[in-house]
């Protein structure tokens, strides 16, 4: 009996995120937090740039 999958599961898309990663694994609340801080600091030197 065949089984009946989701059009994303038969291409593979839903795999794909699904796969085991090799990388460092970041909580999303650190990775927002980063980009926020990174943003800052950038506005801080542009202002100082500026001058």
């Amino acid at each position: 009996m065949a089984t009946i999958g989701t059009p994303q599961q038969q291409a593979g898309i839903l795999s794909f995120y699904d796969a085991p990663s090799k990388g460092p694994l970041v909580s999303p609340k650190l990775a927002i937090a980063l980009v926020a801080v990174f943003a800052v600091i950038v506005l801080i030197f542009d202002h100082f740039a500026a001058l």
